[in-house]
């Protein structure tokens, strides 16, 4: 796939059909968890309905996806990636997977666009730089007939 781009801004602000928000792996209550960079993020600016949603669906395998509504937010829906373990740790393997579950999902429900977070970075602990090699790579060899932004956070 060559239609990657790599942007710097804040990843609520992309024109695309939907987002994708890094998440763990859902067996701490959403309510419980302290509002981390994107999940916080979506929740200031789309309210608390597609963590309810989230919550539904129980367990997220590590990479795994699911996708809720936007809430509030201008898109068609959000993807949640359990891109961290239990530990808050991302890896090589759950940072590919979470892109190839992502694209797959937006795949099947015909998006014609996505924007990625730097998935397991900050609180996953991973290095900004080494997630954009992993992600850039991994997403390169997609099948996905849409547009796909990889978004490095950085405040207005």
């Amino acid at each position: 796939m060559g239609n990657i781009q790599i942007v710097t801004g804040d990843l609520l602000d992309q024109d695309v059909d939907v987002v994708v928000n890094a998440w763990n792996r859902n067996i701490i209550p959403w309510w419980l968890l302290l509002p981390q960079v994107v999940s916080g993020a979506i929740k200031r600016r789309g309210g608390y309905a597609p963590f309810r949603e989230l919550a539904k669906h129980g367990a997220i395998p590590l990479g795994g996806a699911v996708l809720t509504s936007a809430g509030n937010l201008p898109f068609k829906a959000i993807i949640h990636v359990a891109g961290i373990s239990m530990w808050w740790r991302s890896s090589e393997r759950s940072i590919r997977q979470s892109c190839q579950s992502a694209l797959a999902l937006a795949e099947e429900k015909q998006f014609n666009s996505i924007a990625l977070p730097l998935i397991g970075a900050g609180t996953g602990g991973g290095s900004p730089e080494a997630v954009l090699d992993m992600m850039r790579d991994e997403l390169a060899n997609i099948s996905f007939g849409g547009r796909v932004v990889i978004v490095q956070f950085q405040k207005n």
